[in-house]
């Protein structure tokens, strides 16, 4: 097991190629771009995961059952980001 680096874009919908397994440890920005931090087995297999980022206030309406991963400020605090994963 090792843990990986992921660098996202902000946006209400993103997916991420991750290994089968993988464990999502945190979200949170590095020199102001957004990373989840996942513990993987590199050896295995990958799967897509999709995810679901909303700003404070903004309305969340999905079909999908969403797990909360994290919320991170970018823009000097200015932005405020909620991040989950959808299932």
């Amino acid at each position: 097991m090792k843990i990986f680096k992921y660098t996202i874009t902000p946006a209400d919908h993103f997916e991420l190629e991750l290994p089968i397994g993988a464990q999502i440890l945190t979200v949170q920005t590095q020199y102001g771009v957004p990373c989840i931090w996942c513990l993987v087995n590199p050896d295995l297999s990958t799967e897509i995961r999709r995810f679901r980022m909303a700003g404070t206030g903004h309305p969340i309406n999905e079909d999908f059952t969403l797990i909360y991963i994290g919320t991170f400020q970018m823009s000097g605090g200015q932005l405020i980001f909620h991040l989950f994963e959808m299932t």
